[in-house]
């Protein structure tokens, strides 16, 4: 039996992380065999890079520059994680994807959007089966992320008008591609954000993957 790839994207704050693990929980409740990825990451190279990335000065390196190390990361995590687990016929689910390469690299300094996609066909070559955009409120998503105090917040670093940004950019991925992703209103209680994702994903898993 094929695999079920699903990604969950939205900016910073807006509670995909916590929706990824709550439906990776009720799959495995449901009996099935599920792996909670996330990226950059969830590879031993890919957290390497994670390190290099998501921490230190906003400035630290130029959107160029991310896009190189943020797909030498997807490839490793592609090679060694994500498509042996497909094979085996898993569900994977991964806190992020090619989309908010999409987003953070192609949007945030000029236009980068078509280097960002030649590059991943090149190197990548899929897409996820289904896409979770949980959509949050710009300043509540901010005030969230940082509230977390953790070492991870070099995007979140760079400000609002960054959040508003990418929000808007995710929404119009969301009309450009609705065959794979799926909005869901983010600004709600935790469990009924949950709720709707599952059934959406039980949807997903009734059409089997994209061919």
């Amino acid at each position: 039996m094929a695999g079920l790839f699903i990604s969950f994207e939205g900016i910073d704050g807006s509670g995909k992380s916590t929706q990824a693990k709550l439906l990776a929980e009720a799959l495995e409740n449901a009996g099935h065999d599920v792996v909670l990825t996330r990226e950059p990451g969830g590879s031993p190279g890919a957290e390497e890079i994670r390190a290099l990335v998501l921490q230190g000065d906003p400035d630290r390196w130029s959107a160029e520059t991310e896009l190189l190390l943020f797909t030498a990361a997807r490839r490793d995590h592609m090679e060694r994680l994500v498509n042996p687990a497909l094979a085996d016929g898993k569900i994977v689910i991964t806190d992020r994807f090619a989309d908010s390469t999409r987003m953070y690299q192609g949007m945030r300094s000029g236009d980068l959007r078509a280097t960002v996609d030649a590059l991943h066909d090149l190197m990548i070559g899929r897409e996820p089966d289904v896409t979770f955009l949980i959509d949050m409120d710009p300043d509540m998503g901010l005030s969230r992320a940082k509230g977390r105090g953790g070492t991870e917040e070099r995007f979140e670093d760079f400000g609002a008008d960054l959040q508003r940004q990418m929000r808007q950019g995710f929404l119009n991925l969301a009309q450009d591609a609705p065959d794979r992703i799926r909005l869901v209103d983010g600004n709600r209680d935790v469990l009924d954000v949950a709720k709707d994702v599952l059934a959406l994903a039980n949807e997903a898993l009734t059409h089997g993957p994209q061919s």
